[in-house]
């Protein structure tokens, strides 16, 4: 840690406290809702949930809304040590605040190495894939790597190599689309969290955060994984070449798994801090991650990937991992003073 001119130590542990929570709010989350909210303490951080943005429809249980903040949690420990701290975290400290999801204490470490530079460097350019990919190979050092990743942070990476597994998890994903277009709270709730072009708002999944034609597979040859219909029939969404060069048609990339061993809200936790690390780890390598999160929302087809595919593990998220077609879309943040509470 370096101090700035006439800055001293307890002073530049409030300036990096709030740098490490200016980089936590580019976590993913589900329809961007951003549902966090952050307390500086000195030299701790709190990260709370904003249970007024959990998806009441979508994710009752606010399964998605905690792996939404354990992403926030892996950028605040990564930039944090990219500063020159040894992040202290306490998961769930008090259970008579079940909102309150970790502290994070800044205590002195050693100077960040390239890798912790070169991961921080990522938060910022990553972007949520909805578009296509090209037919250039996923490096095996790669997925390995990922693999390791998600190991670390308590969680497992499971590959669907099968032709028949990827068919079915595409397949489950369509009918989860379908189910959840059929009920009218769903779409309201999606409608609340995909504005219309003409919105001022800073979060929400906006017109320049999707394509405005999804690339489709070719039919019978390879499975298609549904996107979320944010344009609701509008014609909203960036516009993009139907043939651009080198993207090979119906390309899915590899289609992933993210499971964790259990099911409580620590192994949420866990699991959106293992999502966020690989998610680095890919964008470091120039690969793109698409989520496809529909039939993991609809209990019964959740409840049979788990039981099919998973070893009886718990399915937190589906992921394909390729490379990007074209230019990464936009994406939107609240101003870091919405969603920070210094005392």
């Amino acid at each position: 840690m370096g101090y700035s001119d006439g800055v001293g130590p307890s002073d530049q542990v409030s300036v990096d406290a709030r740098r490490a929570v200016e980089d936590a709010v580019w976590a993913p989350s589900v329809h961007n809702t951003q549902p966090w909210r952050f307390g500086l303490h000195g030299a701790r951080i709190s990260l709370s949930a904003d249970a007024d943005r959990r998806l009441d429809v979508a994710d009752p249980d606010g399964r998605e809304m905690l792996i939404s903040c354990g992403a926030a949690l892996y950028n605040l420990r990564c930039s944090l040590r990219a500063l020159g701290y040894a992040p202290r975290v306490r998961m769930l400290p008090d259970p008579d605040r079940p909102h309150l999801l970790a502290d994070v204490d800044l205590e002195p470490g050693e100077p960040a190495d390239q890798q912790a530079l070169r991961e921080r460097a990522q938060i910022r350019r990553r972007r949520t894939h909805r578009g296509g990919f090209r037919p250039d190979p996923v490096p095996a050092g790669v997925l390995t790597a990922m693999r390791y990743d998600a190991e670390r942070e308590g969680a497992r990476l499971v590959e669907a190599v099968d032709a028949h597994v990827k068919g079915a998890l595409a397949a489950l994903t369509e009918a989860a689309e379908h189910v959840q277009q059929r009920i009218p709270a769903h779409t309201a709730e999606m409608a609340r969290w995909a504005p219309s072009p003409r919105t001022g708002r800073a979060d929400g999944v906006q017109e320049g955060a999707y394509p405005q034609r999804s690339p489709q597979a070719v039919p019978q040859t390879v499975p298609h994984f549904a996107d979320r219909d944010f344009a609701r029939g509008h014609g909203w969404g960036v516009q993009v070449a139907p043939d651009a060069p080198g993207v090979g048609a119906g390309v899915v990339g590899l289609a992933l798994l993210l499971v964790s061993g259990g099911d409580a809200p620590a192994d949420w936790l866990r699991s959106g801090q293992a999502m966020q690390r690989l998610l680095l780890r890919a964008a470091e390598g120039d690969l793109a991650v698409a989520f496809h999160t529909q039939a993991l929302e609809v209990p019964e087809l959740r409840a049979f990937i788990s039981a099919r595919f998973c070893g009886g593990g718990h399915p937190q998220m589906l992921l394909r991992l390729g490379v990007a077609e074209g230019e990464g879309l936009e994406s939107v943040r609240r101003p870091v003073e919405e969603v920070i509470e210094a005392t």
